[in-house]
């Protein structure tokens, strides 16, 4: 895919992102505190690491810094399913509807991925 816009704010993969990581801080607000330093922690770091890597990709000027970045992001998503998944089965949450968001943040990387890996941009 082009990188036609002019600011990363204008990708709606970043917004969903954006907007994804937004609700993963709000629901870690409700776990049990004792998870403060372990899964809450590392499900918005992993959650941040999405949208920040795409932003970080943004103005890179080669195929393969392009390509890292993006897979960076995309294990990042990875990562915060397993997450998801953990909260869900620890029962903190029902988490199905993020998971859900993410799959489709993760689909929307992986066409990034698939255009720059075409295209040779």
């Amino acid at each position: 895919m082009a990188n036609k816009s002019q600011s990363f704010r204008d990708v709606v993969v970043w917004q969903k992102a954006h907007a994804f990581t937004l609700a993963i801080y709000r629901l870690t607000e409700a776990f049990p505190k004792h998870e403060l330093f372990a899964l809450t922690a590392q499900l918005r770091r992993a959650a941040a690491s999405v949208p920040s890597n795409f932003v970080e990709r943004f103005r890179k000027r080669t195929k393969p810094d392009k390509l890292r970045f993006y897979n960076i992001a995309q294990g990042s998503a990875d990562e915060c399913l397993y997450q998801l998944i953990l909260a869900h089965d620890l029962r903190y949450t029902d988490t199905t509807a993020l998971q859900t968001d993410l799959e489709e943040v993760s689909r929307l990387l992986q066409g990034y991925i698939n255009g720059l890996e075409r295209d040779g941009a």
